[in-house]
């Protein structure tokens, strides 16, 4: 590890050092909503702008650089700009971006899906992954005849209006701003890793069209979700004819080729997919037994004399999202790009833990996979980095993000440390992340956390 230099402070710091960045913010202001195209890239004093990226690595307006940990909302599990990707979005763009017609591409594209997702007999492609979770629940109901569906407290599954309440806020079940109640009043929220809990509901509720749940736990494993659990809902929604939908947009072609359902060897009814699905580009899907993705099949609805969902959408499937596609898909299948990714992840986490260890400070850094999430301890418990076990603390506690606490100024000073994580303080990894990185990173928590003791934001280390 490099020595640790004294730091002005963080905020001013972060400022001498992005004062392009302040500019494209003032006039960002002026024309965007909070000055922002998506919640998640809002900061304070205000974000960074990237130019460009390569592998693990991203270059500020600044010609600041940044060990990346956003890693394109988890899309970029290959680092960004893979050259073979490249060359195949490249190739795609000298023969057409968008015929609106159907291209060999979505055949390929939709081949892979169904070899690597276990649970995929049939894929229906999104423009994105919100779009994916929508048709998947009105597959749901339109194949059970039911209205209601369950989803967990803190799981994320898109911005549509079923899945708004319960995310950061409204945990009661109340609309959010702009969605009627009688949407709301469909949504049965649970928590967690609660059988019982769950055995109630579904015994209160007849008329359950669905469960769907992040496998991994809520925000790639924030909020990790016990295998003994995914069997249960397995079980139960099997029991009372409801669908099992797992939402792997995150984890799919993460956490193992096959997501979180070959890894556990739970075979959900339907599958939400989307970010490395198109290679970084935009694109979704809904995968599933064949007999429920025939509810959108002309000729299976004509025969059995029923109605079919209609599914409309300009980008699905297009041609640029296909090749980009493709060729991460087949990279993720016959490389151990997600084996390296995962063992980088553990590493770090170790390196990090061990870190606080010897800062004497009672935070941790946990997760799975290819992710690691920075738990700043909101509540002060006794807790030990090394020996840390999220499964202790409550969901509420795990679920606190990038407003409260020290999170906001964790984020900025890893940020003026030339590392970034998102908001509430997690990370995802790629293939490309290596040594040098890892180094960077741990050298960056460091500088951090002596930033915020200088700063009087944290006691002094103990001696």
């Amino acid at each position: 590890m490099s020595p640790i230099r004294p730091n002005a402070n963080i905020v001013e710091r972060f400022k001498a050092a992005t004062p392009a960045s302040a500019v494209l913010a003032r006039r960002a202001n002026e024309l965007l909503p909070s000055g922002i195209s998506h919640d998640g890239w809002g900061m304070d004093p205000y974000p960074i702008y990237v130019e460009r990226a390569r592998g693990p690595i991203k270059w500020d307006v600044d010609g600041n650089s940044y060990v990346d940990y956003f890693g394109g909302h988890g899309a970029l599990l290959l680092g960004h700009n893979h050259p073979t990707v490249l060359a195949a979005v490249h190739r795609q763009l000298d023969l057409g971006t968008h015929f609106g017609s159907c291209h060999e591409l979505g055949v390929r594209w939709a081949e892979l899906v169904c070899r690597l997702i276990p649970s995929a007999e049939r894929v229906r492609f999104t423009a994105s992954g919100t779009e994916a979770t929508l048709m998947a629940l009105r597959i749901a109901r339109a194949a059970t005849g039911r209205a209601k569906f369950v989803r967990f407290k803190g799981h994320f599954h898109g911005w549509n209006d079923h899945m708004t309440s319960g995310h950061t806020n409204h945990f009661d079940g109340t609309p959010t701003a702009g969605v009627v109640a009688g949407i709301a009043e469909e949504v049965l929220l649970a928590e967690p890793n609660d059988t019982e809990g769950l055995s109630a509901i579904f015994e209160t509720h007849k008329d359950i069209a669905a469960v769907i749940i992040e496998p991994s736990g809520a925000s790639f494993g924030r909020i990790p979700i016990a295998p003994s659990f995914l069997r249960f809902l397995r079980e139960i929604t099997e029991a009372s004819g409801a669908l099992l939908i797992f939402d792997e947009v995150v984890t799919a072609f993460r956490t193992s080729p096959g997501g979180m359902q070959e890894v556990v060897g739970i075979t959900p009814d339907l599958t939400t997919l989307a970010k490395i699905l198109a290679g970084g580009l935009p694109g979704g899907a809904v995968a599933g037994r064949k007999d429920l993705l025939d509810l959108l099949d002309f000729n299976a609805m004509n025969h059995a004399g029923r109605e079919k969902i209609q599914h409309p959408g300009t980008y699905n499937a297009n041609p640029l999202s296909a090749a980009a596609g493709i060729a991460t898909l087949e990279i993720i299948e016959t490389t151990d790009a997600c084996a390296k990714a995962n063992d980088y992840s553990q590493r770090l986490r170790n390196r990090l833990n061990a870190l606080l260890t010897d800062e004497q400070l009672p935070w941790a850094v946990y997760g799975s996979y290819s992710c690691f999430n920075i738990f700043t301890n909101p509540d002060n418990a006794d807790i030990s980095p090394e020996s840390f076990n999220p499964y202790h603390h409550s969901a509420r506690l795990m679920q606190i993000g990038r407003n409260t606490g020290h999170n906001p100024k964790v984020r900025l000073g890893l940020i003026s440390n030339g590392v970034d994580v998102n908001g509430s303080l997690m990370g995802v990894v790629s293939s490309t992340h290596g040594d040098d990185e890892l180094e960077r990173t741990v050298d960056a928590l460091a500088n951090t956390i002596y930033s915020l003791r200088a700063d009087g934001d944290l006691p002094a280390r103990p001696k």
